[in-house]
């Protein structure tokens, strides 16, 4: 059993990277790109943003801190 977020994500990386396969073989351009595809998808409990968007927004504050 994992939590509803954890399986969440692995269910978004499922449509990517088929359960049983192994990461090995896939080019570290391939999974950048998953990744990329995947953070930028909006949440809702984000109010619809993304995950890159809110990660920019919180090194815009530390930047400014």
């Amino acid at each position: 059993w994992e939590k509803g977020t954890n399986e969440r994500h692995n269910r978004m990386l499922r449509e990517f990277i088929p359960k049983g396969v192994t990461l090995r073989p896939l080019s570290y351009a391939h999974l950048l790109a998953v990744t990329n595809t995947i953070n930028d998808r909006p949440r809702k409990i984000m109010g619809y943003a993304t995950p890159a968007e809110r990660l920019q927004e919180e090194l815009a504050k530390l930047q400014a801190a």
